[in-house]
């Protein structure tokens, strides 16, 4: 079913490092059975966009960028049995088949029968009028009618990744105690009780999210990042917030000078992996979700002989245990979205700025400077 669209939209296209345009696109098109078209109403600014905007992710140029969307469904191929035109649905960043080895174990951002990631020069992204997402049926999540529109859309990829790098950190710790991500994007069980120490490692939109989704499972949460003025925000979501020595000297008193259980790493540099080598107990747990665009380098000696932050010349020393990764959206949403239904009133100030297209070129050059917080593009403006 699909109703009349127009031939061409307006798009947010990168053209080549540091310059997007907002140009005419062809409107895209049903090219499968499992195909559905969206009508944007919000789409996200997202870090991960900042990795193809400043040429960590090296060309092809000149498709259109972006992969957060919310919108409504206008057509659906003759395969989508679950949508239908008029649903409110949110768009995952990936999408997955639902029935390959990885979608059956959960890991549906891996998936081997037809996943893509929009925003791609192979799949055109959701920073445009309209968005095409394949594998629909097993990809998209309804709009619940308790929480407001705007906020959906940090279910698109921040909250469920905040969220999946806070339960990989505690799953890990508890070795394996805690249930797997079920078959099928079933729901993850929650952890019970809340224990231990945890750090999350850069406060931008993923960090907070991170940081509220960890604050339900350890006992007490720290945070850090290099720009001051995110700290405030951060301790809205439950942080303790220090930089530099202040943390570590608190990080070690909350823990009898063994180093943090698990440090939780969203910036997705070097730096930051080694502040979370440095932060870590012995057996502790580093889990990143941040895009790592570069060659990791971690001390050896320190993945194999950790020692307690308050080392000795007697101390002893025993492995670190590391996650990295790209979230299965769609197996994290159920635990995710209690996570936004809980905190509403916190996340109601989460997206600093709802701008129309014509404001695409100024407010990518503020949030790569670090100027601006979460920017969500709105189609009616």
């Amino acid at each position: 079913m699909t109703a009349s669209l127009p031939k061409t939209m307006k798009a947010i296209v990168i053209k080549e490092p540091y310059n997007i345009k907002v140009e005419d696109v062809p409107t895209p098109e049903i090219k499968s059975p499992n195909d559905a078209i969206i009508k944007v109403v919000y789409a996200g600014l997202c870090g991960s966009d900042l990795h193809i905007y400043r040429g960590h992710q090296p060309g092809p140029y000149g498709y259109v960028i972006g992969h957060e969307a919310f919108g409504e469904v206008v057509a659906v191929g003759a395969g989508v049995k679950t949508y239908k035109v008029g649903d409110l649905v949110c768009s995952p960043f990936s999408t997955s088949c639902g029935n390959c080895f990885y979608c059956n174990q959960g890991y549906t951002s891996r998936c081997i029968g037809g996943g893509a990631l929009l925003g791609s020069a192979a799949n055109p992204g959701a920073q445009a009028e309209y968005l095409r997402v394949p594998e629909a049926e097993a990809s998209l999540f309804p709009a619940p009618a308790d929480i407001k529109p705007e906020l959906l859309l940090l279910m698109a990829d921040i909250l469920p990744t905040g969220y999946y790098v806070a339960y990989n950190a505690r799953h890990l710790i508890d070795d394996g105690q805690v249930d797997a991500p079920k078959a099928n994007g079933g729901a993850v069980v929650q952890p019970v009780g809340k224990r231990g120490v945890a750090v999350v490692i850069g406060c931008g939109p993923v960090g907070l999210c991170a940081i509220s989704s960890a604050c339900t499972m350890f006992e007490k949460v720290f945070a850090t990042d290099i720009a001051e003025h995110r700290l405030d925000a951060a301790r809205k979501h439950g942080a303790i917030a220090l930089q530099g020595d202040e943390l570590k000297k608190a990080v070690l008193e909350a823990t009898e000078g063994r180093g943090a259980d698990a440090v939780l790493e969203v910036v997705g540099h070097n730096s930051a992996l080694e502040t979370a080598v440095d932060l870590a107990r012995p057996f502790g747990v580093i889990s990143s979700c941040g895009l790592h665009t570069h060659d990791v380098k971690i001390p050896g000696l320190a993945l194999y002989g950790k020692k307690s932050l308050l080392a000795c010349s007697h101390a002893s020393s025993s492995s670190l245990r590391l996650q990295f990764g790209r979230c299965s959206v769609h197996t994290f949403t159920p635990p995710a979205m209690q996570v936004l239904r809980d905190n509403q009133d916190l996340f109601s100030n989460f997206i600093e700025h709802q701008v129309g297209l014509d404001k695409a070129e100024e407010y990518y050059t503020l949030f790569e400077q670090n100027k601006i917080a979460k920017t969500v593009f709105v189609f009616d403006k």
